[in-house]
């Protein structure tokens, strides 16, 4: 061999090392030795070796390969832009479990028959644990339940238990230390829920609250959909504690058959276990699989921020946050009794994907990619909040990069989360674009399945999602939800059909690009399957089975419905645009629309099959759907599921065309065996479907009517559906005079006495017979005004 030929292959060699570097794999394991060079006893160990290597050579790959056992981090684990490349890799969910909990050597003594009280001065936890608080208690890998009132009841509904009187003035006198308590409600409307400390008791026997910033929309707590936590006195069954914070100790009952003397225990105490974060270059490559995380403190009083208008705030945190990164995956992993949010991806991001995780049993949202409000342009952070037109930046798009972009959640399995906190989704959406989320079974959650916060900036694709069992503790809602209170939208209706008149591509000015929602199967016994709501805007929907509340669509522009199924419901068309330019055509509904307050029916309605004649006939009036058709669908196997019509369907005649039925929710077959599937729908007949509506009734020379159903609820933006909506009014009308009622108030309350329907309406009227002006608390364009109308 010549010493040229020998230079040209060094040369290669060398190129190919270059391209090619070594992999140098660390090993962490629970009985690693010191001697060992690239074993290590715990992650952050690891992690520090890592660094290391990548300072003398940072073209180096690094793998760290966790051997099984259970780790407990001090702190949480931070990989920035100079562990490029890394892996971290579990030698299995099952086996491999990093904790955000501290284990306790407690010496349990007797408090009575039933509780037992162990000091945390005594094992060296003084200072920490005394400042955090323990809310959360580990005993033998079980999560107990801190002290409540009510008893914790997994049949109980909101809360898992809830009472009217959780902190009445008569139990709060009965607790030795009110401060330290934890009371939570629900929203007044039931949009989410809200937390605050008892940090003591007023001169009126009140408890003094600190706290319910945790919703957008804000409200007082719910009268009856309370619950209180960490009281003494509360302490009153198996399986519960309470911490005293003030001579850090803790009480607990155990139960039956724990044996206190040789029980693990563990206090959580971390607020999140791995942060993948950028600083001045993006993080790349980092990949996480095979892991089981447990174990984050609640963060039900960190720092909440609005997401735009929606009815979110949120805490931008997480048992695993990513932030500023590229490339970025996490797979495989399980995720469980976790406090807060589980996956954050926030900011600039690009490329991450969250695949094949199984995430179940935690405090708040599941997955979320949320971006920066600094990339929005004019934003608004509140409901009734409005930038106004001449001050708007009128460009289209983002203005900078800070938001997540062509991410996926893919193949997750979701359930039982928003178990303290109620305003959550599986899958959470704002300020982002281009989000893939397919084929994840989600169920179990007292709120959306998945939720897109606003239109900034569209492009997502939701696709064979199998989401059911939404909103169990929540209201007004869908299984999908989204809001799109945008640069146009603003709940003075006038004013907004006027600048989208002027200005019809005002909409597309943050909703850029069309989401798509397709081949996903949904089912809310609580509201809609799919609740587009406030605003939303261009969206295509097609190939999806909807097996009980059917489609909403409120406000908004460019929407295209095609090609679905409502099983048990239908479409419901709420408050359009005269030049909406909406599309609803070869679908399948099995009712009549339930259309509320409409301009106009849009660019396209037809092409439909109805069930029966009449509820054709009932659209026709307006003329719309001249194409369409009714009778049987003829769907192949509802017993199992399968929602495909048959050959002779007439369904098929108008250009529907069957889209499969066995494609819907997560791939992996471990998952796959424990993912349960939504209950088969029991097929109604229109005349089981179509409720009774309350009779028009003339009064002073205007039409009103009680509210009646959960769709005049939402329209009207009513936290109950109750109150009297005035149909129409006429000018002349003495209740118009002045500042007086107008058409689409919604009556709510005479001389402070609430009415619920006209009944009781004409009966607090009769009250004030010889009055010229009565005070009236109604609802317009979504807000509570009180107006002095004249009656006589």
């Amino acid at each position: 061999m010549t010493a040229k030929i020998q230079l040209y292959l060094f040369l290669i060699f060398i190129s190919f090392s270059a391209c090619n570097p070594k992999t140098i794999e660390i090993t962490v394991s629970p009985n690693a030795e010191q001697t060992q060079e690239l074993t290590f006893k715990t992650l952050n160990q690891a992690i520090q070796k890592a660094l290391q290597l990548k300072s003398e050579n940072d073209k180096t790959q690094i793998q760290i390969n966790i051997l099984p056992g259970g780790y407990h981090l001090s702190a949480p684990i931070t990989i920035g832009s100079p562990l490029n490349g890394l892996k971290i890799i579990g030698a299995g969910k099952s086996e491999v479990t990093i904790k955000g909990s501290v284990p306790l050597n407690l010496n349990w003594e007797k408090f009575n028959n039933d509780i037992y009280i162990a000091n945390l001065d005594a094992v060296g936890q003084k200072s920490s644990l005394r400042d955090l608080g323990v809310e959360q208690l580990i005993i033998n890998g079980k999560p107990q339940t801190l002290a409540r009132y009510p008893n914790y009841n997994e049949d109980g509904g909101f809360w898992q238990g809830y009472a009217a009187d959780a902190i009445s003035k008569e139990r709060v006198a009965s607790w030795a230390k009110p401060e330290g308590a934890i009371f939570h409600a629900m929203h007044r409307g039931k949009w989410g829920g809200m937390h605050f400390k008892i940090t003591g008791v007023d001169e009126n026997g009140e408890a003094i609250l600190e706290g319910g910033f945790q919703n957008n929309r804000p409200s007082g707590p719910h009268p009856e959909f309370r619950m209180v936590e960490n009281v003494l006195e509360e302490l009153d069954s198996p399986g519960e504690f309470y911490f005293d914070k003030e001579e850090n100790k803790l009480y607990f009952w155990p139960v039956a058959g724990t044996n206190l003397e040789t029980a693990s225990c563990e206090a959580v105490v971390l607020k999140s276990l791995i942060e993948i974060k950028g600083d001045e270059a993006p993080v790349k490559d980092i990949h996480i699989e095979g892991v089981k995380f447990e174990h984050t403190r609640r963060t039900l009083f960190e720092i909440y921020e609005p997401l735009l208008r929606s009815d979110w705030t949120m805490y931008r945190g997480a048992a695993l946050f990513i932030e500023g990164a590229e490339n970025c995956s996490v797979k495989n992993c399980e995720f469980t009794n976790l406090g807060g949010n589980v996956i954050f991806v926030s900011s600039y991001n690009r490329n991450v994907e969250i695949s094949g995780n199984h995430i179940h049993d935690c405090g708040a949202s599941a997955i979320s990619f949320v971006g920066e409000a600094s990339a929005v342009r004019s934003p608004a952070f509140q409901y009734g909040k409005f930038v106004e037109l001449a001050e708007m930046d009128t460009v289209a798009g983002p203005k900078n990069e800070l938001y997540p972009k062509n991410c996926v959640a893919h193949n997750n399995l979701i359930h039982r989360i928003g178990r303290v906190e109620k305003q959550v989704a599986g899958v959470q959406i704002a300020m982002a674009m281009d989000i893939t989320v397919s084929h994840n079974s989600i169920y179990d959650v007292p709120r959306a399945g998945i939720n897109i916060g606003d239109g900034t900036w569209g492009g997502h694709i939701l696709e064979y999602n199998d989401v059911f069992n939404t909103v169990l503790e929540t209201g007004d809602h869908g299984s999908f939800n989204s809001w799109g209170r945008d640069r146009f939208w603003t709940p003075k209706r006038d004013k907004m059909d006027e600048m989208t008149m002027a200005n019809p591509q005002m909409p597309l000015w943050d909703a850029i690009h069309t989401t798509i929602i397709r081949n996903n199967r949904f089912r809310c016994d609580h509201g809609w399957d799919i609740d587009l709501d406030d605003g939303s805007t261009n969206y295509h929907i097609y190939n999806n089975l909807c097996l009980n509340g059917g489609i909403k669509l409120r406000e908004g522009f460019y929407r295209v419905v095609e090609n679905n199924i409502m099983v048990n419901n239908s479409f419901h068309p709420h408050v359009w645009f005269a030049n909406c330019d909406d599309v609803f055509r070869r679908n399948i509904v099995t009712d009549s629309y339930k259309d509320v307050r409409l301009l106009s029916w849009g660019k396209e309605m037809d092409y439909n099959l109805f069930p029966d004649e009449e509820s054709m006939l009932k659209a026709q009036l307006y003329n719309i759907d001249a194409n369409s058709a009714f009778g049987d669908p003829l769907f192949t196997n509802p017993a199992e599921l399968d929602f495909s019509v048959a050959e002779n369907s007439p369904a098929l005649k108008l250009g529907f065309k069957n889209f499969p039925m066995d494609e819907f929710g997560v791939l992996s077959p471990d998952l796959k065996k424990m993912a349960k599937t939504p209950e088969v729908p029991v097929i109604k007949t229109t005349g089981e479907l179509s409720g009774k509506s309350s009779a028009t009734v003339s009064w002073l020379r205007n039409e009103i009517k009680g509210v009646d159903s959960m769709e005049e609820q939402s329209a009207y933006g009513l936290n109950e559906a109750e109150g009297v909506i005035i149909l129409k009014m006429w000018n002349g009308s003495k209740a118009y005079e002045g500042d007086g009622l107008r058409s689409k108030d919604v009556i709510l309350a005479v001389e402070g006495e609430k009415v619920k329907n006209v009944k009781e309406f004409f009966g607090a009227l009769k009250k004030y017979n010889y009055t010229e002006t009565v005070k009236m608390l109604v609802m317009r364009n979504q807000a509570e005004q009180e107006l002095t109308v004249k009656v006589r």
